[in-house]
């Protein structure tokens, strides 16, 4: 398994325990330098450089190296692991510069005073491309179909005799629901008149009362 970095990078500028900063730069990138100046690729301030713009990280047949301002002291940690001494192997010195390889899955802390910034690779690993030509098809494809559903729905949609059909089926069954329910009432049985048999057999409404003619009855 290969151990560089095949991607880009992302930088973490903290204060103490408080992240103040944070930049990402893609794999189309291969040098980064840094100076305290906001129009600077790598805007970087409290930290001592020896030249401005300073080259921190430059992209190498190996993957990424990067390069330590002259105050800055260095950690290296792994994924699952506290940070502790950069490996031997990893460290570069030349010319009174000290250089640091970065590896697939580490992180470089660089500190100065209470200023910590962290280098480690870029979760992306490379741009999306254009579209190929197998793509464009399934495209295409996805929009005809997404096409055919209005067309399809007026095909196969309701037509007047659907319609007419679908008004007579409803009012039928609106029609069982309304007797059911008046014969569950009682009142599917049609009226008839009272014979006088029936109507001599009713109580009457009581007697007449007589009342002298200066009561008022209210």
């Amino acid at each position: 398994m290969s151990n560089k970095v095949a991607g880009g990078l992302y930088f973490e500028l903290y204060w103490g325990e408080n992240l103040a900063e944070a930049w990402s730069y893609g794999v189309e990138q291969t040098s980064i330098h840094a100076a305290p100046d906001e129009k600077a690729t790598l805007p970087l301030y409290g930290f001592t450089l020896p030249e401005e713009p300073f080259l921190i990280a430059e992209r190498t047949p190996r993957g990424w190296l990067i390069h330590l301002p002259p105050n800055a002291q260095v950690e290296h940690k792994s994924k699952g692991t506290a940070y502790g001494p950069v490996p031997d192997g990893q460290v570069h010195r030349q010319a009174g510069r000290t250089s640091v390889e970065l590896t697939e899955g580490s992180t470089l802390r660089l500190s100065e005073g209470q200023l910590f910034l962290q280098v480690q690779g870029s979760v992306v690993k490379e741009r999306v491309g254009p579209l190929e030509w197998k793509d464009m098809g399934w495209l295409a494809i996805v929009g005809l179909l997404f096409l055919s559903l209005p067309v399809g729905f007026l095909l196969a949609g309701p037509t007047p005799e659907r319609s007419a059909e679908s008004n007579a089926r409803a009012l039928q069954q609106a029609a069982e629901k309304e007797a059911a329910r008046r014969k569950a009432l009682g009142l599917d049985t049609p009226l008839r008149p009272l014979t006088d048999s029936e109507r001599a057999a009713q109580p009457d409404a009581g007697s007449d009362v007589h009342v002298p003619a200066m009561f008022r009855v209210h």
